[in-house]
């Protein structure tokens, strides 16, 4: 599900239970020894999972997935990566730096927000677009995939910048039929090897109950050697 979702040069796994096979390693037992079970086995399942992707990255099967400082998985140097879990489904993609700066990946369940939440995590000019879709594409529980692709967004976004990105502070616009969206940056952007980063770029999918997004922020000389667009996510 996620695969489709980001460019080539990312490595992903994805499980929709928790195989018995999944283990932590000595520092991640210790980070979750007080949670609860399921807290638990899903720690356990996505790092399971990242571990899987960075093995077909090329990547060490040993790392230890660690929460920094902003919250954002410690990745071995040289590899950008993200994990995501919600019930019944968990997935980590990884890439190397050289290929791709910014990575952020997202599941939720295919269901509308509750309408507080909807409240705080939309902009007006979102809402209007949300009752468009909705009229024109019904089916598609359309706040959902804006929640869930400003939560890749803010995963793409928090390693480059080391600043917090609030759901008001990038505007989404969502292609129903192409499976893309835009998150138009509200704050100032930061720099990523010489671009501006003025906006995030991603894919959407909604499937088998889940609504999944990927951002991949691909390195600009990349782009530029393939005739591509630089500094576009």
């Amino acid at each position: 599900m996620i695969e489709m979702l980001l460019p080539a040069a990312a490595a992903t796994a994805e499980a929709y239970g928790d195989p018995p096979e999944a283990r932590l390693l000595p520092p991640e037992r210790a980070a979750v020894a007080h949670s609860v079970e399921p807290r638990r086995r899903e720690y356990t399942t996505v790092r399971h999972c990242a571990r899987q992707a960075l093995g077909r990255l090329g990547g060490p099967a040993d790392w230890p997935l660690l929460a920094g400082a902003g919250g954002d998985p410690q990745w071995p140097q040289g590899v950008v990566g993200s994990m995501t879990h919600t019930a019944g489904f968990r997935a980590a993609a990884v890439a190397r730096r050289s290929e791709v700066l910014g990575l952020g990946i997202d599941a939720e369940p295919h269901e509308a927000l509750e309408p507080g939440v909807r409240e705080t995590v939309t902009l007006p000019e979102e809402r209007r677009m949300l009752a468009d879709l909705a009229a024109r594409h019904p089916g598609t529980a359309w706040d959902r995939v804006l929640f869930s692709a400003k939560e890749s967004a803010y995963k793409a976004w928090y390693p480059l910048a080391r600043r917090i990105l609030e759901f008001g502070d990038a505007r989404v616009e969502i292609d129903p039929r192409g499976g893309r969206f835009r998150a138009r940056l509200l704050v100032p952007a930061p720099e990523v090897s010489g671009v501006r980063l003025q906006h995030l770029s991603g894919m959407w999918c909604a499937d088998g109950g889940l609504v999944a997004t990927a951002v991949a922020v691909v390195n600009p000389a990349r782009e530029r050697a393939a005739g591509g667009p630089a500094g576009r996510g």
